[in-house]
């Protein structure tokens, strides 16, 4: 990886995340190369995000005679490709969108590692418009730009071609990754996904879990194998497996007919705690979870008290709420808790004009906002007035957004707002949750029991980072508490009100959840 590191060395980090630079390491690069290699009619490949090379160096080595053609958009690392392999009269590299070009030719191997952007990092209208044009799909308008070159390849497969894409696994468990699956299955190119281990990242600077995925057109199989790599003995094993042509992978194989794309695959490579537990419901079926207020501008946005006494601000302009994860560290958040973050000078407050502000004081400020140009940012343009929030009333439990053990769910006893570091959980009132009260449902919460449930449908990130969206949890699992007596019901509140009482005087004493757990896996557990 010497011309990487040079490259890296050279060029600035801003310039690599623009282009979502992130180099595939050379053994991972091997295993991908080794499937293409099984084509035996291997004669022409394709490198949809070329960068500065690494399989085509490497393919080089084994198969000197096969023709390669490369796409990159960055005019900087296409010269330091370009002068890389000025000497190989076999590979073409042109300087050109890949999703825009070259629809017309098809290959007989294809090895990618795309680029991966945040959704709002790109423009990602007019490419999801030419997929699904071109290949006659149905696609989330959240939907990556590394799924469409993996869309795209797919179509460009010669029969009997193979494609190895190294991508991040957040599709295979994300809501746009529905009708990426769903194409999968129906063209019946995939045939191995290698999932790795979501404590280690693959690349170093990049925070992202990290997939294989080897395809295949031919009508050999209609089943996919899943992998799930710990550590490094299992990755060399898979490496040796590949390479010595074995065609099963793994044992978990699942046929096609058996794999739902509309459900988190997850389930078919991790262990799914909910399998332990019986009478679940969807949790949406008790409460609604949606995401905190997201103000488009927080450093405008948000004050503290020294910021509201020196812009003189009042008070009715200005909405208690909770800006930063960090600031909440009890699961009961109280009156006296936010009066001590006033005291400490920390963000607590949202500006809250209103649609027809009148105060001097007020009306400067959002003038001020209008000369740094706030109101021209991406959702306050899309505000009328610019400078009114969402109107978001305060839930009575907020659930964490990002977390590295297990979810944290807060009692919001203070009643107060909250940016998007929380989501929201509003009780339903339906007569099917009519006998479950906040009390009940945040005791459940605070039990093992519901975060490992809720875990089977998390997103995952590199370094151990996990992620709830809202509907991961409105569609996660939970026990359901209306199988509980009358007695059990009152024996967990009891309970629940002893746990609390012991926090607040600063003694917190877990075993009464430990007793609410007991009572819990002796009604839900499956013997």
């Amino acid at each position: 990886m010497i011309l990487e590191k040079t490259y890296t060395q050279k060029v600035g980090l801003s310039h690599r995340k623009k282009y979502a630079q992130f180099f595939t390491p050379e053994e991972v690069a091997e295993v991908m190369i080794d499937w293409i290699l099984k084509n035996k009619s291997l004669k022409t490949v394709l490198e949809p995000a070329f960068g500065l090379g690494v399989f085509s160096r490497l393919l080089l080595k084994k198969n000197c005679n096969v023709k390669i053609k490369g796409f990159d958009v960055d005019p900087v690392i296409f010269e330091e490709a370009n002068t890389s392999f000025r000497e190989y009269s076999n590979v073409q590299l042109i300087l050109e969108d890949y999703l825009f070009n070259d629809w017309e030719n098809k290959y007989d191997g294809i090895l990618c590692n795309p680029p991966y952007f945040k959704f709002h990092d790109y423009e990602n209208k007019k490419a999801l418009e030419e997929i699904k044009k071109r290949l006659n799909v149905k696609l989330n308008g959240f939907t990556n730009i590394y799924t469409l070159f993996l869309l795209k390849s797919i179509y460009q497969l010669n029969e009997g071609g193979k494609a190895a894409y190294i991508i991040p696994s957040e599709f295979l468990n994300s809501d746009y990754g529905t009708f990426v699956k769903d194409y999968l299955l129906k063209t019946n190119a995939l045939k191995h996904i290698i999932i790795f281990d979501f404590k280690e990242n693959i690349f170093d600077d990049a925070l992202t879990t990290s997939a294989i995925l080897l395809l295949s057109k031919d009508n050999k199989t209609s089943s996919v194998s899943f992998s799930s790599i710990q550590n490094r003995e299992q990755f060399d094993d898979i490496k040796k497996q590949i390479k010595n042509t074995k065609t099963e992978l793994s044992n978990n194989t699942i046929s096609n007919t058996n794999l739902d794309p509309n459900i988190k695959w997850r389930a078919y490579y991790q262990t799914q705690f909910n399998k332990k537990y019986k009478y679940l419901v969807p949790f949406k079926k008790v409460a609604k979870v949606v995401r905190g207020i997201a103000t488009g501008a927080n450093e405008y946005f948000t004050f503290n008290k020294e910021k509201v006494e020196k812009l003189n601000i009042p008070h009715h302009s200005l909405l208690p709420c909770i800006t930063k994860s960090k600031d909440v560290n009890s699961p009961f958040f109280t009156s006296k808790h936010f009066k001590e973050l006033i005291d400490s000078n920390a963000n607590i407050y949202l500006f809250d004009a209103g649609k027809t502000p009148s105060d001097s004081d007020v009306l400067d400020y959002i003038a001020s906002g209008e000369k740094q140009g706030i109101h021209e940012k991406f959702l306050t343009s899309r505000r009328n007035p610019w400078f009114i929030n969402e109107n978001r009333p305060p839930s009575p439990i907020w659930v964490s957004v990002f977390n590295r053990k297990h979810v944290k769910f807060i009692r919001n006893e203070a009643q107060i707002s909250n940016l998007t570091t929380f989501h929201c959980i509003y009780l339903k009132s339906d007569l099917f949750s009519s006998d479950i009260d906040v009390d009940l449902l945040f005791a459940y919460l605070l039990t093992d029991i519901a975060k490992e449930i809720f875990s089977d449908n998390r997103r995952e990130y590199g370094d151990g980072l996990k992620k709830f969206e809202p509907n991961d949890l409105n569609n996660g699992l939970m026990l359901d508490l209306s199988q509980l007596t009358k007695e059990e019901k009152e024996d967990i509140k009891i309970l629940y009100h002893t746990y609390r009482k012991s926090v607040m005087e600063y003694r917190e004493d877990k075993d009464h959840i430990d007793t609410i757990e007991k009572i819990l896996k002796k009604k839900y557990m499956v013997v």
